[in-house]
């Protein structure tokens, strides 16, 4: 049996694509268990109007004391509820290609018996200020487990990016798959961005200054190594974004070039990797076996 696992707090008012979140997993997972936070919007009604069977809801009210590590706690909570032997992870803002269906199912086959492989990789697309632009350079992860062992002791972690294994909090032991998974959290329009920026600081209490900061900003702030983004969106976030783009939302919110002396180690790094395959300096929270 395979699990499939998200956490979901006022969708609707941040703009959050939960809705093809979660069908962009369904085909892969048995269940889908959705901690949905107490809200001030119409979310709940939103993941039950999905309308599948396979979905459970988990209604929560989500306690910010924790800071960051509200989101951890909460996608452990959902974590906990899984069923099944492997858990598909998803957040609010994220899709699945459907490409990737496949590939993880495949994966999960040729590696079940491996007792070594906690979990597998997926790779990222940041979409930034639009549908058609991606955030490319090293401080944008390339690849995530988004695919847990269930019953080893696997565990959120932090800020609910990755994942960390035992009370010593060592690394996933994780492999590459190559499914691709679009991440939409910075494509929203700018009032979404901006709602985003406030809703965080109930979160992120060590950063209120910096997001306080951004909310007031007309555009989002420019970042180098932005790139046109080839290829299909995936099938399960198609409609989502064209009602976007009918309504004028999904243009672009960027700001203007700034260019920093510090930007010139972002294009040696960019220049490196293209080269060799490697990213200097990467942050990992997993092991490749």
């Amino acid at each position: 049996m395979i699990s499939g696992f998200t956490i979901v707090r006022n969708a609707v008012k941040l703009d959050y694509p939960i809705v093809p979140a979660i069908r962009s997993i369904l085909d892969l997972c048995d269940e889908v268990i959705v901690n949905v936070g107490a809200s001030e919007d119409e979310t709940r009604e939103l993941v039950v109007g999905i309308g599948d069977p396979r979905i459970r809801i988990l209604d929560s009210v989500w306690d910010f004391s924790r800071g960051g590590g509200t989101l951890a706690f909460e996608t452990n909570r959902a974590l906990a509820a899984c069923r099944g032997a492997w858990g598909v992870y998803i957040q609010a803002d994220e899709v699945l290609h459907e490409t990737g269906v496949a590939t993880l199912r495949e994966a999960l086959r040729e590696w079940d018996g491996d007792l070594r492989v906690e979990g597998l990789l997926v790779e990222y697309r940041h979409f930034y200020g639009d549908f058609d632009t991606l955030a490319t350079d090293r401080h944008w992860y390339r690849r995530e487990a988004r695919v847990v062992r269930l019953g080893r002791e696997i565990r959120s972690f932090q800020d609910a990016q990755g994942f960390r294994v035992g009370p010593d909090e060592r690394r996933v032991q994780a492999r590459v798959t190559g499914a691709l998974m679009f991440h939409y959290g910075w494509a929203r329009p700018p009032q979404s961005m901006r709602q985003k920026f406030v809703a965080s600081k109930e979160v992120f209490h060590d950063r209120v200054e910096q997001l306080e900061a951004h909310a007031e900003l007309e555009a989002l702030y420019w970042t180098p190594l932005l790139r046109r983004f080839v290829g299909s969106h995936p099938r399960a976030v198609q409609s989502w974004i064209a009602a976007r783009r009918a309504a004028g939302r999904g243009g672009r919110a960027v700001g203007p070039r700034h260019f920093k002396l510090a930007h010139l180690r972002l294009y040696l790094s960019d220049w490196i990797e293209r080269l060799t395959g490697a990213r200097l300096f990467e942050y990992r929270n997993y092991v490749e076996v």
